[in-house]
């Protein structure tokens, strides 16, 4: 795939890689929980969700920035973007690398909360791949920084 238009010049986090990384999160802990097969598939299907779901508030905040649900029109006109060509979905006003972590906190916090009374042990595997996915995030934009700056200092 091609660098994503945000001003990425690395390899960019995308869904496939938040998937398999959320992927590993639920593998790892249905192995660790010793739960039954079906159990444990439910909790990687909960935590491939989760890891890849919480993405899509980059549309919210790029509709937020811009007050142009531009990015949602592209994804539906262009579905195949979606899986085949994400570094086209946004422009580089529309959303930056803080605003996505501060979006994914925003959401991440207030969905482990209201899992943990229900479901203590789903709200525990959400915050992982929420942890997981943000840190991944992170990681990348230090690349970049290094690989613009050649430094952080």
């Amino acid at each position: 795939m091609p660098a994503a238009r945000t001003g990425c010049r690395g390899i960019p986090i995308y869904s496939r890689d938040h998937f398999l990384l959320s992927v590993a999160v639920g593998l790892a802990a249905g192995l660790y929980a010793g739960l039954d097969l079906l159990t444990g598939l439910g909790w990687v299907a909960f935590a491939a969700a989760v890891g890849v779901g919480i993405d899509f508030d980059h549309f919210l905040v790029a509709w937020y920035n811009t007050g142009d649900p531009r990015a949602i029109r592209y994804c539906l006109r262009h579905p195949r973007a979606v899986f085949t060509d994400q570094g086209s979905i946004f422009e580089p006003y529309e959303i930056s690398k803080l605003d996505r972590l501060l979006s994914h906190m925003l959401i991440g916090g207030p969905l482990v909360a209201a899992l943990w009374v229900p479901a203590p042990a789903l709200a525990v595997l959400a915050a992982v791949t929420l942890y997981v996915h943000v840190v991944a995030d992170l990681a990348q934009d230090i690349r970049d920084l290094r690989e613009t700056n050649g430094s952080l200092r």
